[in-house]
């Protein structure tokens, strides 16, 4: 049973996406709609992203330095540890799990009500492709500023780091921030881009599938806004296990 509903619903979700990825009958109409969604998914979510990242990456800091305080260990091994956590797995993967739940319950809860409140009805009737209309602006939005907010992330992660180690004297600064210029490797950035793209695709198409499918009333749009950040989070850390598999190895 199981089996047969998961296949139904990918059988439903390609089908969808089939009509959301297609020319757009107006692009003015669509370019509109396109910064509209940068602006209420993307810029809206600078504030939790900075706020988190400033915090995590101060915790990390310490934490670091508190479990690998010895003597046979130098003490810029904290820099570039933190750097790595940062690029590698908190600001591209647990940012992304994060944002899932903030802007998916948001696109499933706006597609939804959309949905029981015939207004997409109304858009078909007019003879407008509305998972194109309304789906298509936010996949791309999300996929070209998510990029930009886990740059971010990266970002006030490592100033967080810095604040700690001046205001907490947790060690010095100098040795710190040696240690994040320690054998960096520039594809680690692309690869941390690499996966946010893919994991902005994920959360948004899911999002607006279960968004979509939504039927009844306001009960039924909170219970597809929930299953989309399960399930958002879950193919997320699938597609963060195979990505690395495949780009690490």
């Amino acid at each position: 049973m199981f089996v047969i509903s998961l296949l139904d619903k990918l059988g439903r979700y390609a089908l969808l996406m089939q009509k959301v990825f297609s020319k757009p009958q107006k692009w003015n109409v669509f370019l509109r709609q396109y910064l509209s969604e940068i602006s209420k998914l993307g810029v809206n979510s600078i504030w939790i992203v900075i706020i988190i990242s400033f915090f995590i990456g101060a915790v990390i800091v310490v934490q670091i330095k508190l479990n690998i305080d010895s003597p046979f260990m130098p003490r810029y091994t904290v820099g570039y540890v933190s750097r790595e956590i940062l690029i590698l797995e908190f600001s591209s993967t647990i940012m992304c799990l994060i944002l899932a739940g903030k802007v998916g319950s948001n696109i499933a809860s706006e597609i939804g009500t959309m949905q029981v409140t015939e207004q997409i009805d109304a858009l078909e009737i007019m003879g407008v492709n509305s998972a194109n209309y309304i789906i298509l602006p936010k996949v791309i939005a999300l996929m070209s500023f998510v990029p930009v907010l886990v740059i971010l992330s990266m970002f006030f992660g490592v100033i967080g780091g810095f604040i700690v180690c001046i205001i907490g004297q947790v060690m010095p600064a100098d040795t710190f921030q040696y240690g994040l210029q320690f054998y960096f490797k520039e594809f680690y950035v692309w690869y941390a881009i690499i996966k946010t793209i893919v994991f902005a695709f994920i959360m948004s198409t899911v999002a607006s599938f279960y968004g979509y499918s939504a039927r009844g009333g306001s009960l039924d749009v909170g219970k597809a806004s929930t299953d989309s950040v399960v399930m958002s989070s879950i193919l997320i850390l699938i597609a963060d296990l195979l990505l690395t598999q495949l780009m690490m190895s």
